[in-house]
This record gives structure tokens, C-alpha cells and sequence, in this order.
């Protein structure tokens, strides 16, 4: 706990030191108090670098002040911040977050030449036709037939997962991976999902129940098109 008259704690862990900063104190204060703290450590020739985990609490610091502690830690000692630790984030994160945690739901049929693309997570409750194509940065699910291209975790999202009612895709990507029709029965698969095999290093095709064991956090998409 930090001393009441203290904006500043040093305190070392193994991996480092962590900085607790007072969230009430202004800016410049702190400045000034950590400035005369680093000048007590006198550092030794080529010793290593420590790094330095921020905490924050309550406190947002904008990228100014970020960069003028990042100055005051790292000129003339050995430290450097490896880390800022705050409970509050700027409104146009906390937006972002917003945006990329959120389920869209599109009721549609994406047909040949068309291009169906979101942030976050998908469940299309339609079809998607050959020719069609779907693309998120999450999962992607479909409540209908997949004939065209679905590609999710478009932004590296290895852990990413491609579910639909019936299967049978020209291609299916997840990150840089890419299945392509060769690698699916003929006939097609109902209730099937496709993800990433870390142990083959490749998108298999898997019943859609082994998302509740695979994929814990969403398990419910699989309970709600099962159940649709």
C-alpha cells in the first residue's frame, strides 16, 4: 500500500522493479519526486538494463506524459519501461475494445462477388454462396451453407474458429492459414467447424461440439446454432 505521503514506491520483483504512482498527485509533482529519487542510484558500468513496470491505478497518462517519464527512468540509469499498468483507458480504446468484443449479427445471403467484412465476431444467419466471401478479425459464425470463402482472424487471430450450419467451401482461411475445397468430403459437412490444429500446424475440419472443449469462451455460439 502506498504511504499516504509518498506519490512514489520503488519496489523489486524478479523481473524488475514496479513503480507505483499516486493517483491523486499532479503530474509535475511526480516528475519532481521520482527525479530526486533516480538521483540517489548511482548505477555501475555495464550494468544490465532493469526493466520497469509502470503502475497507474486510477491515473490515465496521455502519450506526452508517458514519453516524459520514459525520458526521466531511462537518461543516465539503467532502467527502462517495459510496461504502463493503468485501470482506466482513453475513450477511444475503450470504443475500440468496444468494437472488436462485439458480436455483430447479419441476417443475408452473401452471394457471388460480394464482400462481407467486420471487426470482431460474425453470426451470419444466411447463406454464403460460391464466389461469396466473409471476413472477420474473430470467429465466424453461420447459421446456413458455406459454398464460398470465409476467412477469420484475418488479423493473426490464430485461435479464431469458422462454424456453419452446412459446409462445403471454396477455401477457408484462419489468420495465414488456408484450407482450400481438396481438404473436405465431396458431399460437404453439416454442423462442422473449421480451426487451427496447433499440434498439425493446419485448419482441420471438427464436429462443431468440440468448441466446448477447444474453444471455452465460445462455447455458446456452438450451444445457439445447434439449438437454431
Amino acid at each position: 500500500m502506498l504511504d499516504s505521503k509518498q506519490m512514489i514506491t520503488i519496489k523489486g520483483t524478479k523481473d524488475g522493479l514496479t513503480l507505483f504512482i499516486d493517483e491523486y498527485s499532479s503530474f509535475n509533482d511526480i516528475l519532481d519526486e521520482l527525479g530526486d529519487k533516480l538521483s540517489e542510484y548511482k548505477p555501475k558500468r555495464d550494468e544490465p538494463i532493469i526493466p520497469v513496470t509502470v503502475k497507474l491505478g486510477n491515473r490515465y497518462l496521455n502519450d506526452w506524459q508517458k514519453e516524459r517519464l520514459n525520458e526521466l527512468i531511462s537518461t543516465k540509469h539503467c532502467f527502462s519501461i517495459h510496461s504502463f499498468d493503468s485501470n482506466v483507458v482513453h475513450r477511444d480504446e475503450a470504443l475500440t475494445w468496444k468494437e472488436e468484443s462485439e458480436v455483430k449479427v447479419v441476417n443475408r445471403i452473401v452471394r457471388s462477388g460480394q464482400v462481407l467484412e467486420y471487426v470482431g465476431d460474425l453470426l451470419l444467419v444466411g447463406d454464403v454462396n460460391p464466389g461469396g466471401k466473409v471476413i472477420t478479425t474473430g470467429n465466424i459464425f453461420i447459421m446456413g451453407n458455406l459454398f464460398g470463402i470465409a476467412h477469420a482472424g484475418v488479423k493473426g487471430d490464430r485461435d479464431a474458429v469458422i462454424a456453419a450450419s452446412f459446409m462445403k467451401p471454396n477455401q477457408l482461411r484462419i489468420a495465414n492459414y488456408i484450407s482450400r475445397a481438396p481438404d473436405y468430403d465431396s458431399e460437404g459437412v453439416y454442423m462442422e467447424c473449421g480451426l487451427i490444429d496447433k499440434e498439425q500446424d493446419k485448419i482441420v475440419i471438427d464436429r462443431l461440439q468440440v468448441l466446448s472443449r477447444k474453444r471455452k469462451d465460445i462455447s455458446g455460439f456452438e450451444r445457439r446454432m445447434l439449438n437454431g
